[in-house]
């Protein structure tokens, strides 16, 4: 089940000219392509039928590295987007810490 967006707080998002991750965006990707080609190795690992543990074990794998992006991207977020809309203040500051708890909430439950 998914949380409700916050479509006033995501619409706005999507306005800003600039997001908290572009000056890593080429590190980011790197490590996305990275974890694809984990996943088609899992892919190959079932085709082939290698053994269950060893299967397991990469994606245990492809999980941490997904989680360190994910975490990445958070801080990003935190340090850019909500510290930016918490120095504005108002109601765009509420609806960022609000998003940015939810975002929390989801990976914790991950």
């Amino acid at each position: 089940m998914t949380e409700p967006v916050d479509e006033q707080a995501h619409d706005h998002a999507q306005d800003h000219a600039q997001h908290g991750y572009i000056g890593d965006k080429k590190a980011y990707l790197a490590r996305l392509k990275r974890i694809e080609g984990q996943a088609r190795g899992l892919q190959r690992m079932v085709e082939d039928e290698k053994y269950c543990i060893d299967i397991l074990t990469q994606i245990s794998a492809m999980t941490k590295a997904l989680e360190s992006v994910a975490l990445g991207l958070l801080d990003d977020h935190l340090t850019h987007c909500v510290v930016d809309a918490a120095a504005a203040g108002g109601p765009e500051a509420d609806a960022k810490i609000k998003e940015a708890s939810a975002a929390i909430a989801r990976l914790v439950r991950s």
